[in-house]
């Protein structure tokens, strides 16, 4: 029976072998450690800059005595007037800048009658637009950011066409928007 040192005595160079494996092995397990443990930083350093980001949009608080003023555009969240035609061309006034401010005008626009499936108390316009592929983000970023509280139901876009003359496409734009005189009706 052979023995362990009579082995290791009879090819030295076995042990020394077995030794440079065992130290490669943990040398190699120490840097794939340290390198998730970078990965791992960098991804909680990510997040946090993100987080930091979006923290200084959007303040849930603040010690300043204004901070609601600078975060809240101003005006009625809902549309004003006396009935729910003058709230309509509230409506179609206010998408009307929002699309001028783009760059664009209003082709055409219809205003939806109240419907019996439709909430109570929603003015809703489609309107067909045309404007610049570059200002359409702007155009819905003015129109959902602002003061009444409008939102979009519908977005049809159709790309310019190389036989029209100009690079405009067409949009196709539902609007809707809550009535403040909705309350008195009910």
């Amino acid at each position: 029976m052979i023995t362990v040192d009579r082995y290791a005595a009879r090819y030295p160079a076995i042990p020394v072998l077995i030794y440079f494996a065992a130290v490669l092995t943990l040398v190699v397990t120490a840097v794939l450690v340290l390198i998730d443990i970078a990965d791992r930083y960098r991804a909680v350093d990510a997040a946090a800059q993100i987080l930091a980001r979006l923290e200084r949009r959007a303040p849930v608080a603040s010690s300043e005595p204004d901070w609601q003023s600078a975060a809240v555009p101003p005006g009625s969240p809902f549309l004003d007037g006396d009935s729910i035609t003058v709230a309509s061309a509230a409506l179609l006034e206010r998408l009307s800048g929002a699309v001028a401010r783009a760059g664009g005008n209003v082709a055409s626009f219809e205003v939806e009658p109240e419907r019996a499936e439709s909430k109570e108390g929603y003015v809703k316009v489609i309107a067909n637009c045309e404007l610049d592929p570059q200002s359409l983000q702007g155009l819905l970023y003015d129109i959902e950011s602002g003061m009444p509280f409008l939102f979009v139901d519908q977005l049809v876009v159709q790309a310019p066409q190389p036989n029209d003359s100009g690079p405009r496409m067409r949009v196709l734009l539902g609007l809707s928007g809550m009535w403040s005189g909705a309350g008195a009706k009910q």
